[in-house]
């Protein structure tokens, strides 16, 4: 099994979650406590309902929300007891209160962080990771090294392009790949650390283009130009701007355009 790291923009702080999500779809063995979490939040908001409402409900919805920032999993139970209060008692009710005073009688349970309420009244709860995390460390599933298998793990990260600036983006990327290899060989897997100087790809090529066909220089001109740069402005930042400039210019697709900056 092979992990690219280095493409993983759309991941924010949480590897906890890339890790739990690898394991749940690759193994099943996170996805005994994310369900049993899962099943515990249904019952207590299908009581809380019963509590605060005197409605029964037999089940509920929950969603996984489309990006982590949302939270962890949402339930728009909300919607469905307005519906049903207005039925038992002609009370009509904003589906956002509701979802307010569940959020408040949530905000303690097992494995929540916290309640936030989105929209115009979803559930939005946040696990504690960190602690999903722990108990998934000690779980005697985990454990059991005969259950990893003597196959390899290889992990890809950082990966800078050396033909432009590096930025704070590479060593979010280093972060999270590190982290990614010791979560892994601290349950026993077998990993090997890949970091791919990518010199020779089309992004060099991109650069080229543009030393040669937008700025017409030769080799000894960018050889002059390399030197001249101040040191605040050094070789790979102007590199950085020419291979944005080329993407530009690519799009447009005509030389004797001028660059649109939009």
């Amino acid at each position: 099994m092979r992990v690219n790291v280095s493409n993983l923009y759309w991941l924010n702080s949480s590897v906890i979650l890339l890790f739990c999500s690898y394991y749940s779809s690759n193994r099943g063995l996170n996805q005994v406590l994310l369900t049993a979490l899962n099943n515990s939040l249904k019952q207590k908001v299908i009581s809380l309902a019963f509590q605060l409402y005197q409605i029964e409900l037999a089940d509920i919805a929950a969603e996984t929300p489309p990006r982590t920032e949302l939270g962890d999993l949402a339930f728009p139970v909300a919607f469905e007891l307005v519906r049903q209060i207005k039925q038992k008692s002609g009370e009509k009710r904003n589906p956002r209160q509701i979802a307010d005073e569940l959020a408040k009688a949530l905000a303690d349970a097992h494995g929540v962080s916290r309640v936030e309420v989105a929209g115009a009244g979803y559930l939005n709860i946040f696990f504690k990771r960190a602690q999903l995390l722990a108990s998934s460390a000690i779980s005697p599933n985990l454990q059991d090294k005969s259950s990893i298998g003597a196959r390899k793990r290889m992990v890809e990260h950082t990966s800078i392009n050396p033909n432009k600036a590096a930025h704070i983006g590479h060593v979010r990327n280093s972060v999270l790949g590190d982290t990614f290899v010791r979560i892994l060989r601290g349950i026993g897997e077998h990993v090997e650390v890949q970091n791919y100087i990518d010199n020779t790809g089309v992004q060099v090529a991109d650069v080229v283009v543009g030393f040669m066909h937008l700025e017409e220089k030769n080799l000894k001109q960018i050889e002059a130009l390399s030197d001249a740069l101040p040191p605040a402005y050094p070789f790979d930042y102007y590199c950085w701007d020419l291979y944005a400039k080329v993407g530009l210019w690519y799009r447009d697709g005509e030389l004797s355009k001028p660059i649109n900056p939009a």
